[in-house]
């Protein structure tokens, strides 16, 4: 795992997208420079026209989530992925070779050249998302523990992971019968630091259960981390393996000591600018979509075609949310809130529709006009479900330290919950963007949500 402005970034997403990136702008060097054509000619030429298309190619593969980390999507999405992906990219290529102005003699050759380079793009993205050559680049880790805390580590990394190689479970000196198979329990008589050693371990996760009584060895443990062996916590471990805050197992001395939950003058002056400048553009592009929308929605029932609710936002305070109405106007007749359901029955046709490809969010842009909400965030909840949430689960009222978002990492991350289970695992998503959010992570946030609206994942 690579951190890039506080967000975890695995290798082998990186490598993919550097991939991607040249095979585009060399394939568009070595034609012009096939050509005759001189350094002094191809080096504007592919920084003007390659790398265009292969920023466009980034943001594709980025909406069609081929650089999500994901290890059990079929064969068969992600054929279909590479479809959608060409269906933009090709008609790009075109257009950036061959309409746009250039003095180069040799377009048509260019642009047959840079449509193929996307093809090839697309074909590597659906090979490298099934090849198993990508084994050889795998992380070994040592799990310190062999309790609950221990199992768990290690459903999470070989259900999450598919880079990474277990090397076994290492006992602590207080820890009672292991929760973990015996087998994998490393009992060669070695100290920690020998055993890593050995086994030729890249990282250790701490996870004992009990940290008490000399139970954690911090002579050998330095002694591994000086013979370079990386050693994380297991808070640290779930926040960089799947990106979230597990709030089973933080503690207040984490969170304050630990980085993040960065709020300078400047963070928050650049969102604020790139908030207006996103839904200003935003609503640009979709007023068409948002007037028929309205024209639908008035046609198929009673009632105003803007809802409005109240909504906890920025320190608690609260605002309206504008929505498109996408319910029946007499939904909660009996005056008691609650959460939509899967198949909820009232939800219009409509409504139902404009709820799967999230046209009836649009109408936030507003509040995010109004310095109400942020584009990206935690979702904007209703004050009687906070204060239920903020009873229940540690840690809650942390989310409403930022400014709640038109989308955020919970959104794109997981689906739309209707519990309070559901809301734990939302808002440990919500506090790894509230600890680590900055302008990079709201961009591929953004990104993501592309994916999530074309789809309709977790839509209500």
């Amino acid at each position: 795992m690579i951190r890039i402005f506080n967000h975890y970034l695995h290798r082998q997403t990186l490598l993919q997208v550097f991939f991607d990136l040249g095979l585009i702008v060399f394939a568009v060097i070595a034609v012009v420079l096939s050509q005759g054509k001189s350094a002094q000619t191809v080096l504007p030429f592919a920084a003007s026209h390659g790398l265009s298309l292969a920023g466009c190619m980034f943001v594709i593969n980025s909406a069609t989530g081929f650089y999500q980390h994901v290890h059990n999507r079929s064969l068969t999405e992600s054929c279909a992925r590479a479809l959608f992906g060409l269906l933009f990219g090709l008609p790009l290529a075109y257009m950036i070779f061959s309409l746009v102005p250039s003095h180069t003699d040799h377009r048509d050759l260019l642009t047959l050249v840079a449509m193929a380079a996307v093809a090839a793009v697309m074909v590597h993205r659906v090979y490298a998302s099934h090849s198993t050559t990508q084994s050889r680049l795998r992380s070994r880790i040592l799990i310190f523990g062999t309790g609950n805390a221990a199992r768990e580590v290690g459903a999470t990394l070989r259900a999450s992971d598919p880079h990474v190689q277990i090397v076994g479970y290492y006992a602590g000196p207080n820890e009672g019968e292991p929760a973990v198979p015996a087998g994998e329990v490393i009992r060669d008589g070695s100290n920690l630091t020998e055993a890593a050693l050995h086994h030729r371990v890249d990282e250790i996760v701490v996870a004992l259960a009990e940290r008490r009584g000399g139970s954690m060895p911090l002579r050998q443990l330095l002694d591994c981390k000086l013979s370079g062996v990386r050693v994380v916590d297991i808070a640290t471990h779930f926040e960089k393996t799947l990106a979230q805050i597990k709030i089973s197992h933080v503690n207040a001395g984490w969170l304050v000591f630990g980085d993040g939950f960065a709020q300078g003058m400047l963070r928050v002056a650049i969102k604020r600018f790139s908030d207006i400048v996103f839904a200003t553009l935003i609503l640009a592009l979709s007023w068409p979509l948002m007037l028929l929308a309205a024209l639908a929605i008035r046609i198929e029932s009673r009632g105003p075609v803007l809802y409005r609710q109240e909504r906890v936002g920025l320190n608690g305070a609260p605002f309206q949310v504008i929505k498109f109405r996408s319910m029946r106007a007499d939904a909660e007749k009996d005056g008691k809130p609650r959460w939509a359901t899967k198949n909820d029955d009232r939800v219009t046709r409509v409504g139902r529709f404009i709820r799967k490809v999230r046209i009836d969010e649009l109408p936030q842009l507003f509040n995010v006009l109004r310095g109400e909400m942020s584009m990206v965030g935690p979702r904007p909840e209703r004050q009687f479900f906070v204060d239920e949430l903020v009873s229940k689960i540690p840690y809650y009222a942390v989310r409403h330290s930022v400014k709640p978002g038109l989308t955020g990492w919970a959104q794109v991350r997981y689906e739309y919950g209707s519990t309070v289970e559901d809301s734990i695992e939302k808002l440990q998503y919500d506090l790894y963007y509230v600890k680590n959010h900055t302008l990079f992570l709201d961009l591929l946030i953004m990104l993501e949500t592309v994916a999530v609206v074309l789809t309709g994942k977790g839509a209500r």
